[in-house]
């Protein structure tokens, strides 16, 4: 496990619970308004040991309830399995954030208990997929694959897009809500620039009233759809 990051505890990341969140390093996408990008290569700087990491969870599992494991992209992790095996030993709950295209990985993680919560990010509509995901030979077979298991319900899980102006518009929500139709959870989630995007001073969030407008193209499919990091229309 290269473990490139740590916050101690968050009641945002794990929908119900106080969790740590851990973030990988590597990721096989390349979106253009990523907001970790520090943590796309490879080669990003590992922080922490994962022993290290589970003496921390060992000395605080009284006080959290569960742990984010989030990226990057954590199912390029060649000993991810072996790593949540050891944090549930310690009591703990364990939520995955992912862009399903490892679906092999995702489908043996929840088949075996392992996941408590998945969170699938959907980068935009099937039309221009692989622009919003960086990635120009993208498999759309692979995403479709996860989707589709998640949507079999073995596993608590979202679905969310990170909506960003300059990347997405309603026709991009016109295509995800048939996609998923009938999925339990959908959040559009503002887009806030970390200092540290990919891409940067290229792109902007949309208003609230906007990202309202949008989540209304999604909901004669999905019953609870969401904003999330929006607090108001404007």
């Amino acid at each position: 496990m290269k473990i490139c990051g740590l916050q101690k505890t968050t009641l945002l990341d794990f929908p119900g619970k106080v969790a740590a969140t851990l973030f990988t390093g590597g990721c096989n996408f390349r979106c253009p308004f990523c907001h970790n990008s520090g943590l796309l290569s490879g080669d990003a700087e590992e922080l922490y040991t994962p022993g290290e990491i589970l003496r921390f969870l060992e000395k605080r599992k009284n006080i959290l309830e569960g742990v984010c494991i989030t990226g990057g992209e954590p199912t390029l992790q060649p000993d991810l399995e072996d790593f949540i095996r050891d944090i549930r030993s310690l009591g703990l709950a364990v939520k995955l954030d992912t862009n399903g295209y490892r679906p092999d990985i995702l489908k043996a993680l929840c088949r075996k208990g392992l996941l408590d919560y998945v969170a699938m990010d959907i980068k935009g509509g099937r039309n221009r997929y692989g622009a919003a995901a960086g990635i120009r030979d993208l498999s759309m077979d692979r995403i479709d694959e996860s989707v589709r298991f998640l949507l079999e319900e073995t596993v608590p899980y979202e679905f969310r897009t990170t909506v960003v102006r300059g990347i997405h518009g309603a026709e991009d929500f016109r295509q995800i809500g048939p996609w998923i139709r009938g999925c339990r959870r959908y959040f559009l989630q503002a887009f806030t620039d970390s200092g540290d995007i990919l891409v940067p001073q290229t792109y902007a969030a949309f208003s609230g009233r906007e990202m309202m407008e949008f989540a209304e193209l999604v909901r004669p499919f999905v019953d609870n759809v969401s904003l999330r990091g929006i607090d108001y229309p404007s």
